[in-house]
Formats: C-alpha cells, sequence, structure tokens
C-alpha cells in the first residue's frame, strides 16, 4: 500500500512538472498508481515475450515504447488522467521509474 501511495506522489509532482500531463485529484493519482501497477504485473510481461525480437534487435529500447503505451492505456481507462500524446507518455514514464526507484529505495532500509 505505501508503494502504490508513494508512486501516487510521484504521479502528481510529474502532472505539476509535465505540461503534457494532468491528474485532477489525489485519489485520481492513488487509481493511476494501482491501474499501473496492475498493467505492470498482468500486461507488461505479456508484451515484453511478444516483442522480443524487436527488443534485442533496439538493445532494450523498444521497452520505453512499451511503457509509453501502459501509461497512454492508463489514459485511458483511468478518468481524470490525461496524457497528450506519445511523446509525454515516453517523458512520462522515464521520469516515473526514476522517481518511483529514489521513493522505494528508502522502503528497502526497513
Amino acid at each position: 500500500i505505501l508503494k502504490i501511495l508513494l508512486s501516487a506522489i510521484a504521479v502528481i509532482v510529474l502532472a505539476k512538472v509535465l505540461p503534457g500531463v494532468e491528474v485532477v485529484s489525489l485519489w485520481t493519482a492513488v487509481i493511476v498508481a494501482l491501474v499501473l501497477a496492475i498493467f505492470n504485473a498482468i500486461l507488461k510481461p505479456l508484451l515484453v515475450i511478444l516483442t522480443l525480437p524487436v527488443t534485442i534487435i533496439t538493445l532494450g529500447l523498444f521497452l520505453l515504447v512499451i511503457n509509453a503505451a501502459i501509461i497512454l492505456l492508463a489514459d485511458y481507462f483511468v478518468d481524470g488522467f490525461t496524457v497528450s500524446g506519445w511523446l509525454w507518455a515516453l517523458i512520462f514514464s522515464v521520469l516515473l521509474s526514476f522517481f518511483q526507484s529514489i521513493l522505494h529505495s528508502g522502503l528497502k532500509k526497513e
């Protein structure tokens, strides 16, 4: 639960910083964090397996496209969360991963 809340905080911060991303409320950010966690747990491994040849050819850079697609899919399913396009989804996914790694690294020191 704490990881979801930290991810929601990262979503809110990025929505304030990036002009192409908008989150209506804290509750919406929590839902976005939960939806992204579910998509990353279920959908992302399937997409990685299906696109493995392309990922190998691009030396792993195609994973950024998969992350952006998951962000846009979350945009489609969650009301109150909007991303203006592929570029903003790509930037959002990279920065979200960065902030999550920083925030979650503090949890591992328990």
